[in-house]
């Protein structure tokens, strides 16, 4: 969904007044499930572009200021709700800006000490008390969940791609990414750690944002970045805790991504990179 920061402007005008003189621009690089616009230099605007993702606004709105109060790092929180209006037909937020950068390996000299600040937010995150807390499942596409439940797909697209791919090898890739399950209680998960949702300053992770599709459970998707982001020494680095069994299945929701986006350049050299990492 298209959101022009007209519409944006007058959310703001319409339900928050007295921020309604602040300048509103877009930021830099949007994600997939939301158009966000800085409001002024402390806040952002968090708009959904469709209804799939209107649920994380209450999500995050009743969780994150719990999440914040246990990490030690900043992270997203909402300060205000907003509602719908006769341009935008869904409930929407604003939230507390975080200082940084996105993560690009081009703006890091250092991809290790990424790797474990990363580590470390996560084990963070993972001890924090899971009760009550939302369970994985439709609501946040079954991040916390074995990767199992995208096999489907995952043949699917090994069938298409059946003359461009060593499909045998990553069948048993993938094989060895289902054949086990968190045997652990439930635990945190961010849910959508890619390099969009982490904020870097002077070479440091700064902050975490984009919460919409945390839950709790296996934590194993939140470590796919070890393959489409690290180099062989960071993707140790960000690994080192894990037992073999959740690094497997850590690769096959890396893989699975990566093989329904095959379209895409960088999509191929994930695969290439699990593929010669097994070689």
């Amino acid at each position: 969904m298209n959101i022009p920061i007209e519409v944006a402007k007058q959310l703001v005008k319409e339900q928050f007044p007295e921020w309604k003189d602040l300048p509103i621009s877009p930021v830099l690089k949007n994600g997939n499930d939301n158009k966000t616009f800085h409001l002024g230099e402390t806040m952002t605007l968090r708009l959904p572009s469709d209804k799939r993702y209107v649920a994380q606004v209450e999500k995050e709105a009743k969780w994150l200021p719990f999440l914040a109060e246990n990490l030690d790092l900043p992270i997203t929180c909402p300060k205000a709700l907003g509602k719908p209006n006769k341009d935008y037909p869904y409930f929407w937020s604003i939230n507390s800006y975080i200082e940084g950068e996105t993560a690009d390996p081009a703006n890091i000299s250092n991809l290790d000490v990424l790797a474990n600040d990363l580590a470390k937010f996560l084990r963070q995150l993972q001890r924090i008390n899971p009760e009550g807390a939302p369970v994985s499942g439709e609501h946040n596409f079954y991040r916390g969940s074995s990767p199992v439940v995208y096999n489907e797909e995952v043949e699917k697209v090994l069938e298409n791609l059946s003359d461009e791919l060593p499909v045998k090898l990553i069948e048993k890739i993938w094989s060895e990414s289902i054949e086990s399950k968190w045997q652990e209680e439930p635990v945190w998960i961010h849910g959508d750690i890619t390099p969009g949702n982490l904020l870097v300053k002077e070479n440091k992770l700064s902050g975490v944002i984009d919460f919409g599709i945390m839950g709790i459970g296996d934590p194993s998707c939140d470590y796919a970045m070890a393959w489409t982001f690290f180099d062989k020494s960071s993707r140790k680095v960000f690994l080192q805790d894990l037992d073999q069994d959740t690094i497997n299945r850590a690769r096959g929701w890396a893989l699975w991504k990566a093989l329904i986006t095959y379209d895409k350049q960088e999509s191929k050299e994930v695969i290439k990179t699990i593929i010669d990492e097994r070689a």
